[in-house]
C-alpha cells in the first residue's frame, strides 16, 4: 500500500469517532498513562523509531524555544514519522526551581497531533507522561548496542526519570546483575528503591557518593537537571576503560572533559547538539561527534569496537520519539472510546 491510500485509510478511522475540522479528542495525563504502552511495547516502539531516525525516514527540525528566565526553557518540538503516520509537535518546558520553590513538576507540557492527509488537528494531549516513558527508553535501547554484556548499571537522579531508566536497562541489559542508585536526596532513593519493587528482578542498591557509583558500574546514566554551568558532579579521575556513559542531562551533570576525551561521543540528534552549543551549553566547546543513537542502531555506525573504549552516548530528547509514543497513545484512544471530544 502505498503512503497516500495508508494516509487515506488512517483518515476514514478516525472519522468514526472524530469530525475531523470541527472537533479534537483531548486526553488527560491519567488517560495517557492508562493506554499508553507498557514497557515492552515502550522499547519496541522506541527502538523502531530510532531505526528510522538513524534511516533518515523522518522530518524533524532542531528544538526551537523561548527562554522567559535564565535558568528555564520552553521547547517547541514538531515532527513527522512516516512509518508510523504520526505528524505533531510537542510544547514542553523545563523549571528546574519548581520543585523546591513551587512544589510542581520540573517539567510539565502538551502535545498536538494532526491527521496527515489534511493536516486537521485531531488530539491534545499531556506530553509528560509520554516523555517520561521515552527517554528511558532511549538510554535503555542505546545501552543495549553499547554494552549488551554490562552487569553493573548506575543511575544519577531517582525521580521519575530514574525509576524510568532502572526498569528499562533491567529489561536490555540480559546480563545485569547490580544496580546502584544515587541522589543528593536520600528520600528520593527510597522512593526510587520502592516504586521499582517487584518489578525489577536485579538487585537494586542505594549509593553512598557520586565517586562510589562511577567507579562501581560498566554502564552509568544520569538523569538530573539541565544547565549552562557545569555542574560537574562526576570527575573524569573516576572514569574507567570500558565504560559506558549515557547522560539525559546535555553538558551539565559530568566533567565536561569526560565528554571531550571519550573514545566516542554519540548523540542523538546532532542538529539538536548544535543548536544547545550554540545556546552556550558547552562553555567548554561542544565534543567530535561520532555518530547519532538512531545511525548506531539501525546498523549505520559502528559502536563499541575495542574492550577499552570510553564511549559517551547523549541522548537529550528527541520528538520523533513523542510522537510514535503520541500515536499509539491516540490509536488506543479511539480503540476504547477514550477522552473528551472538543469543539474546535
Amino acid at each position: 500500500m502505498d503512503l497516500n491510500k495508508a494516509l487515506m485509510k488512517e483518515k476514514e478511522m478516525i472519522e468514526k469517532t472524530i469530525a475531523i475540522g470541527s472537533k479534537v479528542l483531548y486526553l488527560t495525563r491519567r488517560q495517557c498513562a492508562g493506554l499508553g504502552p507498557d514497557t515492552e511495547k515502550t522499547l519496541e516502539l522506541i527502538k523502531e523509531t530510532l531505526i528510522q531516525h538513524g534511516n533518515k525516514d523522518y522530518e524533524m527540525p532542531a528544538k526551537i524555544g523561548i527562554h522567559p528566565h535564565e535558568d528555564v526553557f520552553y521547547h517547541a518540538m514538531p515532527a513527522y514519522l512516516p512509518f508510523q503516520k504520526a505528524c505533531g509537535m510537542k510544547w514542553i518546558e523545563c523549571y528546574p526551581r519548581n520543585p523546591k520553590e513551587y512544589k510542581l513538576p520540573q517539567t510539565s507540557g502538551l502535545l498536538i497531533l494532526n491527521e496527515v492527509l489534511t493536516g486537521c488537528p485531531v488530539a491534545i494531549m499531556d506530553a509528560t507522561w509520554l516523555t517520561a516513558m521515552r527517554t528511558p527508553a532511549v538510554t535503555a535501547v542505546a545501552a543495549a548496542a553499547l554494552h549488551p554484556d554490562a552487569e553493573t548499571f548506575g543511575m544519577f537522579g531517582c525521580g521519575v526519570q530514574g525509576i524510568g531508566h532502572v526498569e528499562y536497562a533491567a529489561k536490555t541489559l540480559k546480563k545485569l546483575k547490580k544496580i546502584y542508585v544515587y541522589d543528593i536526596h536520600e528520600d528520593a532513593m527510597d522512593h526510587l528503591l520502592e516504586a521499582v519493587k517487584g518489578k525489577v528482578e536485579v538487585e537494586v542498591v542505594k549509593g553512598t557518593s557520586f565517586e562510589q557509583v562511577t567507579k562501581s558500574c560498566e554502564v552509568l546514566s544520569s538523569a538530573t537537571l539541565i544547565t549552562k554551568e557545569n555542574i560537574s558532579a562526576v570527575k573524569e579521575e573516576w572514569i574507567q576503560k570500558g565504560q559506558t556513559i549515557l547522560p539525559c542531562d546535555l553538558n551539565t551533570f559530568w566533567e565536561a572533559s569526560i565528554q571531550r576525551n571519550a573514545d566516542k561521543y554519540i548523540v542523538d540528534s546532532i542538529d539538536e547538539h548544535e543548536l544547545f552549543n550554540g545556546m552556550g551549553y558547552f562553555p567548554e566547546g561542544m565534543p567530535e561527534i561520532t555518530c547519532e543513537t538512531g545511525e548506531l542502531v539501525a546498523g549505520k555506525a559502528k559502536g563499541r569496537e575495542f574492550k577499552d573504549e570510553i564511549i559517551v552516548c547523549s541522548n537529550i530528547g528527541m520528538s520523533v520519539c513523542d510522537m510514535a509514543m503520541a500515536k499509539f497513545i491516540f490509536d488506543r484512544a479511539l480503540e476504547t472510546n477514550t477522552g473528551l471530544l472538543l469543539d474546535l
